[in-house]
């Protein structure tokens, strides 16, 4: 069987700024914004490039969404710093990222029958009528995979490259020792 190839579509994570900034200031000075206090607490501020969304919090508090690396994050960080610094808010401490998960897509090299998976493997969810893949849980690496007949395959709530690597290796391991038996 094939190793399987995964590729990051999205990255979430956090950062903390450690000053509190002015969201309505934000808001009314920068174009990128979106912010609705009755109906959420933080505001919404859209970069261009990379594509991504950052949440931005009263608090300095920052969750980042939309990028696919690690350098990306940091460059979405810095662009809002940048912007922050144009309101008055001066951060001179490199804030410190902490990745919350990783959504990576890819595919196994083979055709699943997802009925017969669903019995075989354990922290399965599969309820075809409602969708159309089957949901299995790893417990180390933290991991989720949603699985579909064709092969291909998502793969979230890992924080790191190797727990990402690691979770297709049990995966693949999982999955050709429950197919040994099937006919």
């Amino acid at each position: 069987m094939a190793k399987g190839n995964l590729s990051v579509q999205n990255i979430v994570a956090t950062a903390s700024l450690g000053k509190p900034v002015s969201l309505t200031k934000l808001a009314r000075t920068q174009s990128n914004t979106e912010y609705n206090p009755e109906q959420f607490p933080g505001l919404v501020l859209r970069v261009k490039k990379p594509k991504s969304a950052v949440l931005v919090f009263s608090s300095g508090n920052l969750v980042c969404t939309g990028t696919k690396s690690i350098a990306q994050v940091k460059e979405v960080i810095n662009q809002v710093i940048k912007q922050l610094a144009k309101i008055g808010v001066k951060i001179t401490d490199k804030p410190k990222i902490t990745v919350q998960n990783i959504v990576a897509s890819g595919s196994i090299d083979l055709k699943l029958n997802l009925n017969y998976l669903a019995l075989a493997l354990e922290n399965t969810e599969y309820e075809p009528e409602q969708f159309p893949g089957l949901v299995y849980k790893l417990a180390e690496p933290n991991a989720t995979f949603l699985l579909f007949s064709n092969g291909k395959l998502v793969c979230t709530g890992t924080k790191n490259k190797q727990q990402l690597d690691e979770s297709m290796v049990i995966l693949n391991k999982n999955i050709k020792e429950a197919l040994k038996d099937y006919k």
